[in-house]
């Protein structure tokens, strides 16, 4: 069955990047064991250990579309069309950039619903990941999120762009976590609850 998730990278503090858009401190994970997962993009390759190898296969292949925010999406260059995670995109933005065409295998979505509602058509059987922190907290307080996942690295940030911040409708509440032990990161996995 399809499910709406968000994934991200956190540090114990709450914080998904550094007030700069720095992920270093955060994603050692990807780059800490001797278990290669390769992604859909050859330019990237994960070296993880085998339980985050687990987790991290298990979640590109059940991936039929990710819904990011426009912020990321210019980021990324939108990752050239071409996602490590090899889904579709959805940029959930209210000004699609002039030249869209460039990234064939992307949507673009005015609004979180509209987003995500394009995003599970895209899918079909296959799961929604959410990546980017402003959208997975507009998507939760509409009440759009079926799980929230978090890969829990060792690290303080101090400050910096948090997963979830300036909820309206909390408080969400959420299952026990399925919980998997990783090394150099903790992977959690929360069904929201209805």
């Amino acid at each position: 069955m399809s499910k709406v998730c968000t994934h991200m990278t956190m540090s114990l503090d709450g914080y998904v990047a550094d007030p700069k858009d720095g992920t270093g401190e955060l994603f050692g994970w990807y780059d800490a064991g001797d278990v290669t997962v390769p992604s859909a993009d050859e330019r990237w390759c994960f070296q993880v250990d085998a339980n985050s190898a687990e987790m991290l296969r298990g979640v590109l292949a059940g991936a039929g579309a990710l819904l990011c925010g426009r912020r990321l999406f210019d980021l990324t260059n939108g990752w050239n069309d071409k996602h490590p995670i090899g889904a579709p995109v959805v940029v959930v933005t209210h000004n699609s950039p002039e030249e869209a065409a460039k990234w064939p295998r992307t949507t673009f979505a005015d609004g979180v619903a509209e987003g995500i509602a394009r995003a599970k058509e895209i899918a079909g059987d296959k799961h929604v990941i959410i990546a980017s922190a402003d959208i997975a907290r507009q998507a939760l307080d509409l009440g759009l999120v079926d799980e929230v996942c978090v890969s829990l690295v060792p690290v303080l940030l101090g400050k910096g762009i948090p997963y979830f911040a300036n909820l309206t409708s909390a408080p969400h509440r959420f299952d026990d976590p399925v919980v998997i032990q990783g090394k150099g990161a903790t992977h959690l996995r929360y069904r929201v609850r209805r």
